[in-house]
């Protein structure tokens, strides 16, 4: 069996390695660089299995095309093994039509995104980000922020990270409400709310959703409207949840006081050089901790499809 892993050899351990090893004939790149398809088609040839990380391919924002021509030339494919908990940038009905299971890694980072989700949300309430900015440029200038404590933390999508983001925002002293689209028991101190009620009555709204195409703009013109006056929002998930338009309209405004989102492409963007707009390249997940969780399970999930014992199938 061949498998193809598009990813260095080198941050895997040597156990891991050796496990992979036990399954075949592994083929790795040398760097997580964007990679000419050319040459991705031709490490993947022959391939029955293949493990993706997206950044070889283009990043999240183009890897479902060369993925898809990827798998289009492996007639004897298995099944795709992701490096991502996300799952947007994968041709699903393409792999469902070929009835290749694809896999990801559920909950590997869900301590860090949670972390860096509440520091963003600290982040927009205290002007940092935009403070640092301003002083670099040598523009100082004193920034009135504001408190969380006593304040309204509305979470859509109470999942893995959605969930641990509601904790870390009751230890700050937040009252925490939350959605989620299919029926969900509460958590202790988390009241669950409709889409609206969440919309209307939070001061911070932290968005954790899937990747799917009923969640594209979910965040638009019509849900801003429905928003306090001043809100501050994060969005760590993909930035196609909001309509980006729609949002720079309401932060030159003032509707919106503050929003953090992560993004290949910073610049292509209405909310582009915008000061309450804090756009930052995806690294929530890139801690030390976190990546080791990852290759465990990405490991876990290759012997799985190896052995025709599926599991994190998405």
């Amino acid at each position: 069996m061949k498998i193809t892993i598009y990813n260095p050899q080198s941050d895997f351990t040597k156990e891991q390695q050796e496990r992979l090893t036990l399954l075949g004939d592994v083929v790795y790149i040398e760097t997580c660089k964007k990679l000419p398809i050319k040459e991705l088609l031709e490490m993947a040839k022959g391939a029955e299995i293949i493990g993706v990380d997206p950044d070889p391919l283009g990043g999240f924002e183009k890897a479902k095309e060369t993925l898809t021509t990827i798998m289009e030339s492996l007639p004897d494919l298995k099944g795709i093994c992701l490096s991502t908990t996300s799952f947007g940038w994968v041709d699903l009905e393409y792999c469902k039509k070929r009835n290749l299971p694809v896999s990801n890694v559920p909950g590997y980072s869900r301590e860090s995104v949670a972390e860096h989700t509440l520091a963003l949300l600290l982040c927009l309430a205290k002007r940092i980000i935009i403070t640092d900015r301003k002083t670099q440029r040598g523009q100082y200038k004193l920034e009135k922020g504001f408190e969380l404590k006593g304040k309204t933390l509305g979470i859509i999508g109470l999942g893995n990270i959605g969930s641990r983001v509601a904790e870390l925002g009751k230890c700050l002293g937040m009252r925490v409400i939350a959605y989620n689209r299919s029926p969900k028991s509460p958590k202790s101190g988390v009241e669950m709310k409709s889409f609206d009620d969440v919309l209307e009555q939070s001061n911070a709204i932290s968005l954790h959703t899937t990747h799917e195409p009923t969640n594209v703009k979910i965040i638009g013109k019509k849900q801003i409207a429905k928003m306090k006056n001043g809100v501050i929002i994060v969005n760590t998930v993909d930035r196609e949840l909001v309509d980006e338009q729609a949002m720079a309209e309401a932060i030159k405004s003032g509707k919106v006081y503050g929003y953090a989102y992560e993004a290949e492409d910073l610049e292509n963007t209405p909310l582009a050089q915008l000061e309450n707009a804090v756009g930052i390249k995806g690294f929530g997940w890139y801690t030390k901790e976190a990546l080791e969780n990852l290759y465990q399970i990405w490991v876990n999930n290759i012997e799985r499809v190896a052995k025709g014992k599926l599991q994190n199938l998405v």
